[in-house]
């Protein structure tokens, strides 16, 4: 489906209306983010919000700078200015792995799974990885009640209770889709950033995850960058336009739907 065709197919989906955002301290905050790669002005002084509980999609075509934003955000890149707060924390200088230290998460285009491993010993790993416990072979890790336990709360949060002592990498796309959300959050994060989770997805396995992610929000806020605009409208409580480096306009789905600029950079074909 063109993006321009979603943008009119979305009208009848249900919205979301948020408090106004002016009137609630964000949960996280990008301000004045610049990246520049060369003379290239990647990301052009970007300021964007997250509210507690809020699912946050990022938008934009071909260019626009998504990808970067969000290297950014999880530290995978260096931010040439600006400044990143998540919950009163300064992350700007911090690498990524201390940005989940203090609630960052984040799921890439590519699941990062252990294919060779079951789905149990994925979340174990996870589990431990984020206990703070000491690194030892799966016999043992699987032997530690607490971990065993965390391991079952993610799988069941995700729906793959059933798919425990499978192997991994034989996973249909969309099962692995889940595990790699379910090792996010391990982490316990107060904010996921979830790049393109359907990519891939037929209708049925979107569908699925659409619902995953509605479900989620009751747990942690969410940065989304998905090119499915029926399920950015069915989700998201705002919406960032992103073009050219550039934050067109941020609003709910009525909004976007309605604004002319916005349609006028979905006449073409929408990519990262």
């Amino acid at each position: 489906m063109s993006p321009s065709a979603s943008l009119s197919s979305g009208a009848n989906a249900p919205l979301r209306f948020l408090a106004d955002p002016l009137t609630h301290a964000p949960l996280f905050a990008a301000q004045g983010l610049v990246k520049r790669f060369g003379g290239l002005l990647a990301t052009d002084h970007v300021d964007i919000t997250v509210l507690p509980g809020e699912v946050h999609a990022l938008i934009g075509p071909n260019g626009a700078g998504k990808s970067t934003l969000v290297n950014l955000i999880s530290g995978l890149l260096p931010a040439d200015d600006g400044q990143l707060v998540l919950d009163g924390v300064d992350l700007t200088r911090l690498a990524p792995h201390q940005r989940v230290r203090y609630g960052l998460s984040r799921c890439f285009q590519v699941t990062s799974i252990f294919r060779g491993d079951t789905v149990r010993d994925n979340l174990l790993l996870a589990a431990q990885a984020h206990a703070g416990s000491s690194f030892g072979c799966l016999g043992v890790r699987s032997e530690e009640p607490a971990l065993r336990e965390t391991a079952l709360a993610l799988a069941e949060k995700v729906g793959l209770t059933d798919a425990l002592d499978r192997i991994a990498g034989t996973l249909p796309h969309g099962a692995q889709r889940k595990l790699d959300v379910a090792l996010a959050l391990a982490a316990r994060p107060k904010l996921l950033l979830l790049d393109e989770p359907m990519a891939g997805m037929g209708p049925e396995d979107s569908l699925r995850m659409v619902e995953l992610i509605d479900r989620l929000r009751a747990d942690t806020a969410i940065l989304l960058i998905e090119h499915d605009m029926d399920a950015v409208f069915q989700l998201a409580d705002r919406i960032s336009v992103l073009v050219y480096g550039r934050v067109l306009t941020c609003g709910n789905a009525a909004h976007i739907q309605g604004h002319p600029e916005v349609q006028a950079v979905y006449l073409g074909t929408e990519a990262t």
